[in-house]
């Protein structure tokens, strides 16, 4: 995380990219591409499938009991073990 601060701050690009995903228009049509999604117990939010459903084509879907928004470092084995069953499991 500090590696990430640190980059946006020396390069004081920070603000280029807050703009960026600010200004970004909010997609409202349906994407056709398979999705996996992978909620941990502490995230910032947390993600409602019914919803999701509306515009994703959900293909895994996964609930943790720890883990929260910076999950590949806190825990790295459940993501990447998450990651590596979807992508086992898509066709």
């Amino acid at each position: 995380m500090l590696t990430d601060i640190s980059l946006y701050w020396l390069t004081a690009t920070a603000s280029s990219s807050a703009r960026l995903a600010r200004e970004a228009p909010r997609r409202t049509e349906p994407c056709p591409v398979p999705v996996g999604v992978a909620v941990f117990a502490h995230d910032i939010t947390q993600s409602v499938r019914p919803l999701a459903e509306r515009l994703y084509d959900i293909r895994h879907w996964s609930e943790f009991e720890r883990g929260g928004h910076f999950a590949a470092m806190e825990v790295p084995e459940l993501l990447a073990e998450d990651v590596r069953d979807f992508f086992l499991n898509i066709k």
